[in-house]
């Protein structure tokens, strides 16, 4: 389910990163009440579930809430108790819940889709409980030149360095965010950088479904080492940025 390469290193980095701070933050065994949305397939909000946390996946896409029930169906029952799916639009937030209604929200792979994503962040932050994480997994804005720059699409290169729109594998005319900028939109809503990591540094030109190496173990250390050392984290192809709320 989790498909390529690709996925699966940013699946399994972004948990352990995840992980890192809400240990940081809660203490060992305490059950949070977890938002994700843009939740996909739900591989982070099953995962939390499992382990013992109180789950809401917000969806909108048919096949991926298809791909998240039939998924859950497959776990024991208290499991499936402990994880809710809601169809519905990030930006709808408001509609759906209370503020202040959860210890940790989730936002994976979203952005690049919201033209204008500071309403948004707003948003997610006001769902918030006071001291609860935010987590943002976005396209790195810095680091638009660098998948062109390796293929030797030198044009593409070029043009790269002065933009925040790029075209996805899917073909799809999307956008991508600067460390810079969300640390300071992350500020003004009342959720600041607290940490901050690269994800796919060494593995973001994969083909889409190539298959696992034998030394997988060896690649996600250097991948999970990469991702929180400079200079080599500021040139991923992803950021993922986790801010607390005041």
């Amino acid at each position: 389910m989790l498909g390529g390469l690709r996925n699966v290193v940013r699946q399994e980095l972004v948990a352990r990163q995840l992980d890192e701070q809400i240990v940081g933050r809660y203490p060992v065994g305490q059950r949070l009440r977890v938002l994700d949305v843009g939740m996909g397939q739900g591989t982070q909000a099953l995962r939390l579930a499992r382990a013992g946390h109180q789950v809401t996946g917000v969806e909108q896409d048919a096949t991926m809430i298809a791909a998240a029930r039939e998924s859950l169906s497959g776990e024991p029952e208290g499991i499936r108790e402990r994880m809710r799916i809601v169809e519905g639009d990030g930006r709808d937030t408001g509609v759906h819940f209370l503020p202040g209604s959860f210890d940790v929200v989730l936002c994976h792979g979203v952005l690049m889709y919201v033209e204008e994503p500071d309403a948004l962040l707003a948003g997610l932050a006001r769902m918030l409980a006071p001291g609860g994480l935010l987590s943002l997994l976005v396209r790195n804005g810095d680091a638009l030149a660098m998948r062109p720059g390796r293929s030797g699409d030198w044009a593409a290169a070029l043009g790269a360095f002065d933009t925040a729109a790029y075209t996805n594998r899917l073909g799809l005319d999307v956008r991508a965010d600067r460390l810079a900028t969300l640390t300071a939109t992350l500020a003004g809503i009342g959720a600041p950088l607290r940490s901050w990591y690269g994800v796919r540094v060494f593995t973001d030109d994969a083909a889409d479904g190539a298959e696992l190496p034998p030394d997988m173990d060896a690649l996600l250390a250097a991948e999970e080492r990469a991702g929180r050392t400079d200079p080599y984290r500021g040139v991923a192809a992803l950021l993922h940025l986790c801010g607390v709320r005041g």
